[in-house]
């Protein structure tokens, strides 16, 4: 299983937010790029990076200093928030990001996003970012009536392979992961699964790697210290091969 420790910006912060509302943000720096060493430094290989000026206008404004984190670590970089368009896609490969999350984009027009998954394949993700079972846009402030477990099944036919599937009521909570939810994920076919939302203790980590996702982003968990990034990499480097994926 993928850690992906995380690291939002906003208003060039590094910042965490309670349950998506911007209104309620925690600051805990001010240079991502001390984070991004520091998270390599501990071992890990992936790092999810969140523009959330840029999810709430569609703006890449974060752009400059994501591409300092791609420079400055090995950690392979996914990248998400206001990528609307194939030139602001384009241009995240080009600086060395490993892969693009699509999120409003991907609710609001279905044929970009299967031009640019045909395109791109792989480096193409969507965030399936859902609020009281419904996906949410414009930086999750936006729920829409359209049901999410049937947006991850409607992917698939779209071509692709990887969702990250973030529980917003959960999201910086401590609350835990929602187990069953992930489970019936996993029956979609075809479909790799990255949880997002809640992770809070080693047990979370434990349970997503028997049900078998491909990866766990954890965020505020590691910020307060609820977690070890080392230790988590551990724990999914021994659960993977005892072999409960």
């Amino acid at each position: 299983m993928i850690i992906y420790p995380a690291i939002d910006l906003l208003d060039d912060h590094v910042v965490r937010l309670t349950q998506g509302d911007y209104q309620q943000r925690e600051i805990f720096g001010t240079d991502p790029i001390v984070f991004a060493q520091s998270f390599s430094e501990q071992g890990a290989t992936h790092l999810h990076v969140v523009d959330l000026n840029g999810a709430r206008n569609g703006q890449q404004a974060q752009f400059d200093t994501i591409k300092k984190i791609v420079s400055a670590t090995p950690l392979q970089v996914e990248v998400g928030g206001g990528i609307r368009t194939q030139a602001a896609v384009e241009s995240y490969l080009a600086c060395g990001v490993s892969q693009v999350i699509l999120g409003t984009i991907a609710a609001t027009d279905p044929q970009l996003t299967k031009a640019l998954l045909r395109k791109y394949g792989e480096k193409i993700v969507i965030g399936v970012d859902a609020k009281q079972g419904m996906v949410a846009v414009d930086g999750w402030e936006t729920r829409t009536e359209r049901p999410a477990r049937d947006f991850c099944q409607e992917l698939v036919s779209w071509g692709c392979e990887r969702i990250i599937y973030t529980e917003i009521e959960r999201d910086g909570t401590g609350l835990g992961i929602n187990g069953p939810l992930y489970q019936d994920l996993q029956k979609i076919p075809g479909l790799a699964i990255t949880a997002s939302g809640g992770v809070a203790r080693v047990a979370d980590i434990d349970t997503l790697a028997a049900i078998g996702v491909e990866g766990v982003i954890i965020g505020k968990a590691l910020y307060n210290g609820s977690l070890s990034l080392r230790e988590v990499l551990r724990r999914s480097g021994k659960t993977t091969k005892e072999g409960l994926r």
